[in-house]
C-alpha cells in the first residue's frame, strides 16, 4: 500500500534524517544526475515528476538523466542545503525557506522569484480538514479548531512549511473574523495550539501521528495529503472538511546557483524547473491534488476535487515573508511566545 510504506519510511527517517528516494536507476555519470531537496508531502508526486522529466530529457537530447528526491520538512531541508548537501533544485514548501538559503548561503540567487514564471510557483496548494469518520466533533470551519474539545494535529511551523501555512492560515482567519485585530488574532492561534498533543517534525509525520496512530480529531493539511490518506485507507475512517475560506499557500522553487556551476548541471536543472510548467507536468500536479497553474492542462475529473474555497494570501495582511518569518517563526517570534505562555 502506497501510503503505508511512505508513512514507514518517515517514522524510521525521523531517526536518520530526511529520507532520499531513487527515481530511477543508478547515474552513469554526475552531468547525468540531479538532486531535488524538497518538502514533506511531495514524495508520490516527484516521483510521478521525475520519471516523466527523465523520459522527456531523454526524447530531446538522447541523454540518460536520473532525478534524485530528498524529502523532509522543508524548514529542516532547508538547513540541509545550507549545511551543504549538493542540491541542483529545491522544490519547497513555502518562500521563505529558499530566502533563508540565499541569504545565509548565498547559493541561491536573491532574485530567485524573477528566473522562472509566476515568480518560481508552477502550482499553488491550500489548506483542508480531514477529521474521524462522520466528523464527530463537528469541524466546519477554522474556528471550531479551538474548542476545548477539539485536539488538532499540525506540525512544528519552526521546521515544516505545512506547519507554517496552517500557523499563518488559522492567524488570517481570526485576524479577519475579529476586524483585524492583531491582539485577538494572536490570542486565538494561542488557544488553538493547546488542543495540540503532539507536533512533528514534518507534514507527513503529523499524517502519520493522525491517520496511523489514530491521534487527534482534525488534521489541517495539504490538499493532496488529505486526499493520500483516502487512497490508502479509504473513505470509511475519514472525512474531507473544506473550510470556507482558507490560505493561498504558495510551494516556490529555485536553482541553487552555486551547486549547478559547481557539479556542471545548471542545463539540466533549468530544463527540470521549466519542465515544471509544461502541460505535461501540470497535468500531473492535478492528479495529485495540487492546484496546477495551466487549469487547462489538467483532466476535469481531477480538478472536480480541487473546489473553489475563497483563500486570503498572508501577504496582503502581513507584509513580506521576510516580516511574515521575524514576526511569527524566528527566535522570539510569535509561535516562541506562545510557546512560553504555556501552548
Amino acid at each position: 500500500m502506497r501510503l503505508s510504506n511512505s508513512l514507514g519510511q518517515t517514522v524510521l527517517a525521523a531517526a536518520f534524517g530526511a529520507s532520499i528516494a531513487l527515481a530511477g536507476s543508478a547515474p552513469a555519470c554526475a552531468q547525468s544526475e540531479l538532486l531535488n531537496v524538497s518538502y514533506d508531502p511531495t514524495r508520490e508526486l516527484y516521483k510521478d515528476i521525475n520519471a516523466a522529466f527523465a523520459e522527456d530529457w531523454k526524447a530531446k537530447t538522447g541523454e540518460t538523466i536520473t532525478v534524485r528526491a530528498a524529502h523532509g520538512g522543508s524548514g529542516a531541508q532547508a538547513r540541509t542545503v545550507i549545511d551543504g548537501i549538493p542540491a541542483d533544485v529545491v522544490t519547497l514548501g513555502i518562500p521563505s525557506d529558499i530566502d533563508a538559503i540565499a541569504r545565509i548561503s548565498k547559493k541561491i540567487s536573491p532574485d530567485w522569484r524573477t528566473k522562472l514564471p509566476n515568480e518560481g510557483l508552477p502550482y499553488t496548494s491550500t489548506v483542508v480538514f480531514l477529521v474521524r469518520k462522520g466528523n464527530p466533533k463537528g469541524v466546519k470551519d477554522w474556528g471550531d479548531l479551538a474548542k476545548p474539545d477539539v485536539k488538532v494535529i499540525t506540525p512544528n511551523p519552526k521546521t515544516s512549511a505545512g506547519g507554517r501555512w496552517n500557523f499563518l492560515a488559522a492567524w488570517g482567519y481570526a485576524y479577519e473574523q475579529n476586524g483585524k485585530d492583531v491582539e485577538k488574532a494572536n490570542a486565538f492561534v494561542g488557544q488553538l495550539y493547546k488542543q495540540v498533543p503532539v507536533l512533528d517534525t514534518g507534514a507527513r509525520g503529523s499524517t502519520v501521528t493522525f491517520a496511523q496512530r489514530g491521534l487527534g480529531d482534525v488534521l489541517p493539511t495539504w490538499e493532496n495529503e488529505a486526499y493520500l490518506v483516502f487512497d490508502e485507507f479509504g473513505r470509511d475512517k475519514f472525512d474531507i472538511v473544506v473550510p470556507p475560506t482558507s490560505i493561498y499557500a504558495e510551494p516556490p522553487v529555485a536553482l541553487v546557483d552555486a551547486n549547478v556551476d559547481r557539479r556542471g548541471t545548471r542545463k539540466q536543472a533549468e530544463a527540470y524547473l521549466q519542465f515544471l510548467y509544461t502541460d505535461a507536468a501540470q497535468a500531473i500536479f492535478a492528479k495529485h491534488h495540487y492546484r496546477p497553474l495551466k487549469r487547462e492542462a489538467a483532466k476535469k475529473e481531477d480538478l472536480a476535487l480541487l473546489p473553489e474555497i475563497k483563500l486570503f494570501k498572508i501577504e496582503d495582511l502581513q507584509g513580506s515573508w521576510d516580516d511574515i518569518q521575524k514576526k511569527n517563526f524566528d527566535n522570539g517570534g510569535l509561535f516562541d511566545q506562545l510557546g512560553k505562555a504555556g501552548r
